[in-house]
């Protein structure tokens, strides 16, 4: 979904984008690229303006350095001189400057969350903020076990026990209706990671197993009373006196978005041409891996780019439409698929093009504020795609036509350039056919002559044409993705058409 050339770090329309009021990318001067920015980064050249000494920040030291030509920014307790990374910035200087002398760990968490600033700005970084220590009331818990016992008896707990051949690890999280969506498992190199997502909230169980155990794992879900059971076989027959060490985030709950991005590395599995510049690219999961990404979710991607971390995110697709299509040469484990974009001038998107079967790739658990209910309430669904914002569509076009019942009209207005760029239209057009329900208009900027359908661009009118209610008083969802000038225009003419916000989700492209 959110194929970018490098210089849009991150993602214009991105999830985090769109959440925090769809930030506009800037154009960057000519030598001002990421790649132009991590040779800076290797020059040598003083960044900091200190000689390599890091030195302790108060606020009010902080707080002077707020103009263009001195910025430093707090980023979780780090202060760093991001001066010389003003030109460098796709955001503009302006989102910089709001971070000005200041904590900027909110408005970062807001849009950059993903993206991995120590590594970025690792020759930027001043020091450390000196802050004063500040006593907790007596018998207050810390922060995260306050958060969870927010629950008021809620709080999720864990137990274990063992076999001759096998640890079972319960959690019991209190909740109905967990599904294999909400929980996610890794275990590698004896740590095992069992996390369940409650709406906003993540319960974590973390642990250093006591010892080693074999590569294929095992959940099971007893969805109506939330236990949940992870399954590991022992690699030695052997009596465990305890389960493990306990990691520093272990049996906590807490908000998710303080939980930081997990990664596990998935093998390439295949790479099949969808158009003449966009791959499906199929990564298999680990076998000690349980990971399902919700329809309307992405992850991220993350490759050592020149010596830095680089990340972009991406929202996985199906191999295909639901329709009777054989699937790709995958077999053995599960998989997650994305159809990228490949940029002639991309970093990181030739670096992923550059993978050769076999190769591995970090990818991030998913995230993503969608919901299913969104859909399952609603009678009219209306698509709107632009380019690689057809992605989210995928899983939710199948989801819809699959799953639920309520809907009469599911309409896909898709957006491009040429005919050539048309991701999937066969598919699309058979999936018209096969479901009465499903519609596909596509309309193209730059067609050519015999081109007899729909050209132009995002427009009221033609939204007034295709958007429209199967009955006066339907309940209708309209998801739109797409570059953010599409997006945003998209979400205006919408409006101003007479639907409201509530019936209104922008995705990201």
């Amino acid at each position: 979904m959110l194929n970018v050339p490098p210089q849009a770090f991150p993602a214009p329309a991105s999830q985090q984008r769109v959440a925090a009021g769809s930030r506009a990318k800037v154009p960057l001067k000519p030598g001002r690229s990421l790649m132009d920015w991590i040779r800076l980064t290797k020059s040598g050249k003083d960044l900091t303006g200190l000689k390599g000494r890091l030195i302790e920040v108060t606020e009010d030291e902080l707080a002077k350095h707020n103009k263009k030509e001195d910025c430093w920014i707090c980023i979780r307790g780090f202060v760093y001189n991001v001066t010389p990374y003003m030109e460098y910035h796709p955001g503009g200087e302006d989102e910089l400057m709001k971070a000005a002398g200041s904590d900027g760990t909110d408005l970062f968490d807001q849009v950059h969350r993903w993206v991995n600033y120590e590594s970025m700005l690792k020759e930027c970084l001043v020091g450390r903020m000196a802050v004063k220590p500040i006593a907790a009331p007596k018998g207050m818990l810390p922060e995260k076990k306050v958060l969870g016992a927010s629950a008021k008896g809620l709080t999720p707990s864990y137990d274990w026990f063992q076999t001759d051949s096998l640890i079972t690890v319960v959690i019991y999280t209190k909740q109905k209706d967990v599904n294999a969506e909400l929980v996610i498992v890794d275990c590698q190199d004896k740590q095992l990671r069992g996390e369940i997502i409650m709406d906003d909230h993540s319960y974590l169980v973390e642990v250093d197993l006591d010892h080693a155990v074999q590569e294929d794992l095992a959940v099971n879900i007893a969805e109506k009373v939330g236990k949940v059971e992870i399954i590991l076989k022992k690699k030695d027959n052997i009596h465990w006196k305890m389960l493990g060490r306990p990691l520093e985030s272990h049996n906590t709950l807490i908000k998710r978005t303080g939980r930081g991005l997990f990664y596990r590395k998935c093998k390439l599995v295949s790479k099949t041409e969808v158009t003449h510049d966009t791959k499906l690219f199929c990564l298999m999961l680990p076998k000690s891996t349980h990971l399902s990404v919700p329809t309307g979710q992405h992850v991220y991607l993350k490759q050592i780019i020149a010596g830095t971390e680089v990340v972009k995110p991406y929202t996985p697709v199906l191999p295909f439409l639901p329709l009777d299509f054989k699937e790709p040469s995958c077999h053995g484990g599960a998989h997650v698929y994305l159809m990228i974009k490949i940029y002639s001038c991309g970093l990181f998107t030739q670096a992923l093009d550059h993978l050769q079967i076999g190769d591995y790739i970090s990818v991030s658990s998913p995230e993503g504020n969608f919901k299913k209910s969104q859909v399952q309430t609603s009678e009219d669904l209306f698509l709107l795609a632009a380019g690689t914002g057809f992605t989210p569509m995928v899983k939710l076009l199948n989801f819809a036509l699959t799953e639920v019942s309520c809907l009469r009209t599911v309409k896909l207005i898709f957006f491009n350039k040429t005919e050539d760029d048309i991701l999937w239209r066969s598919q699309l057009e058979q999936l018209a056919l096969k479901d009465e329900r499903f519609e596909v208009q596509f309309v193209l900027s730059q067609p050519t002559k015999d081109w007899v359908g729909k050209h132009g661009k995002i427009s009221s009118s033609l939204l007034c044409e295709f958007v429209k209610r199967s009955r006066k008083d339907s309940k209708v969802l309209i998801c739109i993705c797409g570059p953010t000038p599409f997006t945003e225009q998209g979400v205006q003419y919408l409006k101003d058409l007479g639907y409201s916000q509530e019936e209104i989700h922008a995705f990201s492209a």
